[in-house]
């Protein structure tokens, strides 16, 4: 028996939609920050420049920590999108389930 309450699945599935346009930019982002935002070694100077390679090292290691930061976003945006489809579709499918139920009369309910 309903008390009433209904999901707006079409709510639900515009939310999974919007998860999937981010994890879109999020990969777009990841690819940048993995492949665009390089520095060599030699942009900071040449070997007699003793803080070249210590600048080198801080913005391989920055480099790295965003590219983690983007992967984290990444795989909590991947996991709520999963979660937010498996409650959609046990939704859609316990509505499915009330509608058959309501259409088929029980045996001896027409007292």
């Amino acid at each position: 028996m309903s008390n009433g309450m209904r999901v707006d699945l079409s709510a639900l599935d515009e939310v999974i939609r919007k998860l999937n346009g981010l994890l879109s930019d999020m990969d777009k982002a990841n690819t940048k920050a993995k492949y665009e935002t390089d520095i060599p070694s030699t942009a900071f100077g040449s070997m007699k420049f003793l803080e070249s390679n210590e600048l080198h090292a801080a913005h391989q290691k920055q480099k790295t920590r965003i590219e983690n930061i983007i992967k984290g976003l990444h795989q909590l945006i991947d996991d709520f999108g999963t979660s937010t489809s498996k409650v959609r579709d046990k939704y859609s499918n316990q509505e499915q389930a009330n509608q058959q139920g309501v259409s088929e009369a029980p045996k001896g309910a027409a007292n």
